[in-house]
């Protein structure tokens, strides 16, 4: 919720947007919009050992979110990166399932390196919606968040996260990966 909203309607809402310029708040939203008063250009942090990702405008933090990355054998790669790909879209070329003719799932959870195509279906790719691609093949995008490292290496947000993620990124923003 708001802090706007949180505040009640006995300050008018022009005072609180006046005194959150002045003070250079900022207002993050449930459903994911951002107002935001920082100046500076855009950097993604992601802590594997918090399980939380970051954006920073300077040296302010502008949004958060708890994540699911890379469960071992899968791990997400550590360093500094940047967004090299942004697709609203996006499927996975290597996770998903195969489906008969009606698209009905046939196979579920494959990996199409590994996993065979049975006679009569095709590869339907996982949904990774709002995908930033920081490495070859990972990237942050919303999907499902147990509460632990469990990906095969992306990094997994909840949708309104997802979507300020990628609303507020560009390609070329930095992502830095830390344990």
């Amino acid at each position: 919720m708001c802090y706007f909203q949180k505040l009640g309607s006995s300050i008018s809402r022009r005072f609180l947007t006046s005194l959150f310029i002045i003070t250079g708040i900022f207002c993050v939203t449930g459903c994911g919009t951002v107002t935001d008063y920082h100046k500076g250009k855009a950097s993604i942090v992601i802590c594997l050992h918090d399980q939380k990702a970051y954006v920073y405008k300077g040296k302010n933090i502008v949004a958060s979110s708890t994540i699911s990355t890379g469960r071992e054998g899968h791990n997400t790669p550590v360093g500094h990166f940047h967004v090299i790909l942004k697709d609203l879209d996006h499927c996975s070329s290597v996770y998903g399932y195969y489906a008969d003719e009606s698209g009905h799932p046939v196979k579920e959870n494959i990996d199409i390196r590994k996993d065979p195509k049975p006679p009569g279906t095709h590869y339907v790719g996982a949904s990774m919606p709002f995908f930033l691609e920081f490495s070859p093949g990972y990237g942050l995008h919303q999907g499902y968040l147990p509460g632990f490292p469990a990906s095969h290496g992306c990094v997994r947000m909840p949708y309104w996260k997802a979507r300020q993620f990628y609303d507020m990124a560009k390609v070329g923003t930095a992502v830095t990966v830390t344990q």
